[in-house]
Parts: C-alpha cells; structure tokens; sequence
C-alpha cells in the first residue's frame, strides 16, 4: 500500500488506457473527441468536487447537515447529485472520537455522482482485505495517524448501499465561505482515508 507502489499501478493504468484509446480510434470506433468529451463529463459532472460541496454545505448549514445524516440520498439530491450508484447513500461523520474508512469487500461499489471514478488503489485486493482486518495501519500507510484512543469505524459498501465520509472541519477555517471550504475537502478525506486540508495547505 505504499506510495511509490500507487504511482506505479496508476502510470501502469495510464498506459493501459492510452494504448486502449490509440486503438479504438484507430479502428474507427471512437473519435479522439469523443473521448475527450468522456473524460471531461467524469471531470467535470462526476467528480470529488461534488462531494466537496455537500461536505462544505453540511459544515455550514446544521439542517443540511443532519438531514444529510437522515436521508443521505435526499440531502445529496438536494444538490443536483444523484444517479444509480447514489440511490441509497449512508453518509457518516467523522468527530474526534471516531474516524470512519469506506472499503468495498466484494468489488468496487464506489458513489460515483459525488466521487466520481474510484482509485484504482480503493479496487485493490490489498486495500479491499486490509482496511478491514488492519484499518489502523492501512490508514497509516495514506498518513492519517489517529490517537489511540479514536475508535476506527468501517464501512462495506455494496451495490445496494455506498457510503460518504463527511470529514471533520479542519481547524482555522471558520470564518471561510462555502467555495473555500469545499476545497479543504480531498476525495480521500471522503472515503476516510485522509483529512480534510489545513486551510493554506
């Protein structure tokens, strides 16, 4: 689960694709802009910036925040975010005593509409096993290092319910608006194996 072992999954993947897209237009089955208009809806419609928003929203708002806590599904609706692998939401909230870690056992059940595409370290075997039999020392290896006494919570999202960490607010950034917040949020710190950032960071 090391760093430099991410790197080399992700560069492998990135040429894998890269290869993958050469060929499909090279055989006429995809135009390069048809491609690119992929990517761009995942980046752009589908990504980790929506799910920064919700974070951000439930920080500043205590209603959105605790109907976010009853219906995730709904609070996220509220927001434009929705879709089939947002249907049933479960959102969690991490507070000094406990740190939730969203793992999916069986594949990769993963909330698109606010994540967008998963990692290719969250599909891993190694990540899929560990963060449940280990999550204290998997959670470690992504530098998240909790006191002793925080109880570690994890969640196995499957294809009927997926799960979304709302990090806690880091300190020194009260006073910042909604924008600014939601780019304290990392995609990480919403599948709980980071923290939001610092403000300045």
């Amino acid at each position: 689960m090391s760093g430099d072992h991410h790197h080399d999954h992700d560069d492998e993947l990135a040429l894998r694709a890269a290869a993958l897209e050469a060929v499909l237009v090279e055989k006429g089955l995809l135009t390069t802009d048809q491609v690119d208009a992929i990517v761009e809806h995942y980046e752009r419609d589908l990504g980790p910036q929506n799910g920064a928003r919700v974070v951000a929203r439930a920080w500043v708002d205590p209603a959105y925040r605790q109907r976010l806590r009853s219906d995730g599904a709904a609070a996220i609706r509220e927001l434009g975010y929705g879709g089939f692998e947002g249907g049933t939401m479960v959102v969690v909230e991490n507070t000094p005593d406990v740190h939730n870690v969203v793992v999916c056992t069986l594949c990769s059940c993963y909330p698109w509409p606010v994540l967008g595409l998963p990692p290719s370290w969250y599909k891993s075997p190694a990540y899929r096993a560990r963060a449940v039999a280990e999550p204290r020392a998997v959670l470690r290896e992504f530098g998240v290092e909790l006191p002793a006494e925080t109880e570690i919570r994890v969640w196995d999202s499957t294809s009927e319910v997926r799960y979304l960490v709302v990090p806690q607010r880091p300190e020194g950034a009260d006073g910042l608006s909604e924008d600014e917040l939601a780019a304290l949020v990392t995609r990480d710190s919403m599948i709980g194996t980071g923290l939001a950032l610092e403000p300045g960071a």
